[in-house]
């Protein structure tokens, strides 16, 4: 135990080192794809629509206690202590934000998983892992959604370091920095492991960050609603609301909405009266870990 915890300290320590030449790192490749074949696979959406296997054991790793409670643990670093604490829906929370790209891509996460700069997740030095959260970059109105997934970034005034595909959304990659409100919508964020075996094309499954324009107020029915699938064509998610359509009371919905310009196709379990109702149906319905459930 002493082993890894001094393993984890030092792996801080480094990232603390570096994240502050973060905004050094070479500049944004729009027409870049992510590499395949690393030791770790990934199953965020985003990761899975750039060709990535998913990690069918991933859920099981990230849902484990024992691996959730080693991420919340008091940590230092630098000499400071920091104290993982939970957070709550709707929660918000003002600073800076950095990013960090190429000199970490494909190295390990404070969670265990392989850092991919293509896929929208972020680090923060309390948040538990898999808190989903909306990021606004305040200075120009941009946004985006991120799943924590590492700690840092360990700089004084900075409060969240993005990869690069997410510092690419709200349009902070050249200048490095950029004053952020962070608002919690989610947890979780991982991909439903049973869409492949739906006959539904991978590429037709969309990324769960969508912008704040695109993410509906309402939906109507209860406190909450679980984001079962999101899809290009509107017939993948005829399927998938298919699949959740037996679950009552519940009511699996779908809902258009526009992504740069195209329609999107969201998939919904909705009629949830609060949070835990809806993470305890989550935990009952493993057919469905990793939905995605917003405030209604």
């Amino acid at each position: 135990m002493k082993n890894n915890i001094s393993i984890f300290v030092c792996f801080s320590l480094l990232c603390a080192i570096l994240s502050g030449c973060v905004e050094k790192n070479a500049g944004w490749n729009e027409n870049a794809k992510s590499t395949k074949g690393f030791n770790d696979s990934f199953d965020d959406l985003d990761a899975f629509n750039q060709g990535i296997t998913p990690n069918i054991g991933g859920n099981s790793m990230r849902e484990s206690p024992a691996i959730q409670e080693a991420t919340m643990r008091p940590y230092q670093v630098a000499g400071k202590w920091y104290y993982p604490e939970k957070v709550s829906l709707g929660d918000k929370f003002d600073g800076y934000a950095s990013w960090y790209g190429p000199d970490f891509h494909a190295k390990k996460t404070s969670n265990g998983e392989t850092y991919n700069m293509y896929a929208h997740t972020a680090a923060h030095k309390t948040f538990p892992m898999n808190t989903v959260v909306k990021v606004l970059n305040v200075e120009n109105g941009k946004s985006t959604i991120v799943r924590i997934n590492d700690r840092g970034p360990f700089v004084e005034g900075r409060i969240i370091d993005l990869s690069s595909a997410a510092a690419n959304d709200i349009d902070m990659v050249k200048v490095g920095t950029a004053k952020v409100r962070l608002e919690v919508i989610g947890f979780g964020g991982v991909i439903n492991k049973d869409m492949k075996m739906q006959n539904v094309e991978s590429d037709d499954v969309l990324n769960n960050e969508f912008k704040v324009a695109n993410t509906p107020k309402s939906v109507s029915g209860g406190d909450f609603a679980i984001q079962v699938g999101a899809f290009r064509r509107y017939e993948g998610a005829q399927i998938t609301q298919e699949r959740f359509s037996h679950n009552p009371p519940y009511q699996s919905v779908i809902k258009e909405f526009e992504l740069n310009g195209a329609p999107i196709y969201r998939v919904f379990l909705r009629g949830f009266q609060s949070e835990k109702e809806a993470r305890d149906f989550l935990k009952k319905n493993t057919q469905i870990q990793g939905g995605f459930f917003i405030r209604d």
